[in-house]
């Protein structure tokens, strides 16, 4: 497992095994995590992918995020912006430098990064092979149908989650579905936080989107 501060991101990446099929998941944490948050989860998802996990480079009273927000559920869009244009570069520099098949680079985000994820997806619909996405909400909404044929989602949100309402999930879906991507939707019975029966829908999804490819 390499601990780096290359690539404009403080990151960690664990390398996959030859029966990983080259998947490699793309981890994003949330509010306050780091890039370790969510190793072991991408273990539990895909214990033989390779694991790229970016540490998200603004703070917000000291606890990293992938970009700033005016309150909650406010997104800073200027920032947004930019930080989805770094992350972007991150994954292409990251591609390289470890050698990854970039037809097969899953992200994982929750909350904050699964914020980014969408946003990533929305505005380079190639970049991603795939998208597991804990609690999201929508980054902003598109002034253009985008071509998201190739994409495939799984998002699972939380029926009593108190910073995502039902509303805000169903509309994140209803984008993506009309850009052509393919969405599995979970419904976990609570809040914002993960519960095992998310873990379990989410690693039966990877897994049957891998054995597809």
């Amino acid at each position: 497992m390499n601990r780096t501060d290359d690539l404009g991101f403080h990151h960690r990446f664990v390398e996959g095994e030859p029966s990983g099929d080259g998947v490699t998941l793309l981890l994003l944490h949330g509010t306050g995590g780091d890039e370790s948050d969510l190793i072991p989860l991408g273990q539990a998802l895909a214990p033989r992918a390779a694991m790229l996990s970016p540490r998200g480079r603004v703070l917000e009273n000291g606890m990293p995020r992938f970009f700033h927000r005016l309150a909650e559920g406010v997104f800073d869009q200027i920032d947004l912006r930019e930080q989805t244009d770094k992350l972007v570069q991150f994954i292409e520099g990251a591609a390289k430098a470890y050698h990854l098949r970039k037809d097969r680079i899953v992200a994982v985000g929750y909350s904050n990064g699964a914020n980014i994820a969408s946003s990533v997806l929305l505005t380079h619909p190639s970049l991603l092979a795939a998208a597991v996405l804990f609690r999201p909400m929508v980054p902003f909404s598109p002034s253009k149908t985008l071509d998201l044929r190739d994409a495939k989602v799984f998002i699972a949100a939380g029926n009593r989650d108190t910073i995502v309402s039902p509303q805000e999930t169903s509309r994140l879906v209803e984008i993506f579905e009309n850009s052509g991507a393919v969405v599995t939707t979970f419904w976990h019975n609570g809040g914002h936080e993960l519960g095992q029966d998310d873990l379990d829908a989410a690693e039966r999804w990877v897994s049957e989107w891998r054995e597809a490819q």
